[in-house]
């Protein structure tokens, strides 16, 4: 039975422990930043650290990605990447093309349509009578960040070996048709038919060796502009950021986590041998509306420091506000069990009645109090981390 193959597809918005291979050993978080992010959290201000994010985007966004174009020789490999630059092949920087076999060695191309990303045209497999092993030797496999494997005429084994490949080294990759013109002009089916035939004849030779369904775009090499080309650009764009911010967005996201939850510990061993009205700055550490509100304040994921947020992403609050718990006592009580059963009637008439006991009634109700706030604390801390992490995916997307 085929063993069923890893996704290198899962978006990055979603999962941050896919198995893609991203850049790893950038060092983009000096320890300046590191120690300000640390600083901002502890103190509240949301929008320092805001401010630390986007620097931050800015800097990976600016980092060289490298993009290999392989297939079988003959595919048109150097046109397809010509017209992804949308330049003529009689123009000085354009790829070199030809009816026999052109390229021979690596050449490297850069676009102003893809800043800081080089593609790389390499000779096709079957070029020489080399291995697929020496092949990727040779090509240097190991040094791309996206594939892209053209085929034309047919999908073969050696495209579908060099997919399983580029699978087994965790990269992510695309698949694209390059001769959609000719197809068209020699076949008796519809164009419909015919793009329907073709996406399912590649499809079915990778399951057939347990390959994970990749990108696929069907194109025509002599026109940059038609079919799945502005589809393909488009998904380039996408991955080019993920490629870049992935290992940044981790790093950040596990920072502020790791800060946070010392901020918590921290206030959670005060509330055990402080004062609340102390802690907080409030009168009466029963009324839960007005701890939240400080609450919210210590984290900075108050109502102003949300809205000043929102003005620096040029969004709105209630983006933030909507995926809170803690956005108001309402909320939180009626979206947490936990707080819904400690401020419930019955809770509240068995508080009472406990007022009324000698040296018992005390104790259980300071301790009721104690969980209370113990609770709202860890919501709005998880609030807090909700929100950073949203902000984080949204410097990613305006790269």
């Amino acid at each position: 039975m085929a063993k069923t193959p890893v996704s290198c597809y899962t978006p990055l918005s979603t999962s941050f422990t896919s198995v893609v291979s991203y850049h790893t050993g950038w060092n983009i978080l000096t320890e300046e930043k590191s120690r300000n992010i640390e600083k901002s959290l502890k103190e509240g201000k949301l929008l320092e650290v805001v401010c630390v994010f986007r620097r931050t985007v800015e800097t990976v966004s600016r980092t060289q990605v490298n993009i290999a174009v392989t297939g079988e020789s003959g595919n048109g490999m150097s046109s397809f990447i010509n017209a992804l630059r949308v330049l003529g092949h009689e123009e000085k920087a354009s790829a070199p093309i030809g009816v026999v076999t052109t390229t021979q060695t690596r050449g490297s191309y850069s676009s102003f349509h893809f800043p800081n990303v080089v593609l790389w045209d390499l000779p096709g497999l079957g070029t020489t009578a080399q291995s697929l092993e020496s092949y990727l030797n040779e090509m240097q496999f190991s040094q791309y960040d996206l594939f892209i494997i053209i085929a034309s005429e047919q999908f073969s084994m050696n495209h579908v070996k060099l997919a399983k490949a580029i699978e087994g080294m965790g990269k992510r990759f695309y698949v694209v048709w390059t001769k959609l013109d000719r197809d068209f002009s020699t076949s008796a089916l519809s164009n419909e038919k015919m793009l329907q035939n073709i996406q399912e004849n590649i499809k079915e030779n990778l399951h057939k060796e347990g390959v994970w369904e990749p990108p696929i775009f069907l194109v025509s090499n002599l026109d940059p502009l038609l079919h799945d080309f502005p589809k393909l650009r488009n998904t380039l764009k996408i991955d080019l950021s993920n490629i870049r911010c992935h290992g940044p967005l981790v790093m950040l996201s596990h920072i502020c986590e790791k800060i946070i939850n010392d901020k918590v510990n921290s206030l959670k061993g005060r509330l055990s041998t402080e004062h609340v009205e102390d802690i907080l700055g409030i009168r009466d550490a029963d009324d839960l509306g007005k701890c939240l509100e400080a609450y919210r304040l210590l984290f900075g994921v108050d109502d102003a420091s949300l809205q000043q947020v929102a003005h620096s992403m040029g969004t709105w609050a209630f983006e933030y506000m909507t995926i809170m718990k803690s956005q108001d006592l309402h909320t939180l009580c009626g979206g947490d069990w936990k707080m819904k059963f400690m401020t419930c009637l019955i809770m509240r008439a068995f508080l009472t009645l406990f007022r009324y006991i000698p040296f018992l009634g005390n104790p259980v109700i300071h301790h009721f109090r104690f969980m209370k706030h113990r609770r709202i604390l860890e919501l709005v801390a998880q609030d807090t981390k909700n929100i950073l992490m949203k902000i984080l995916k949204e410097c990613m997307l305006s790269t």
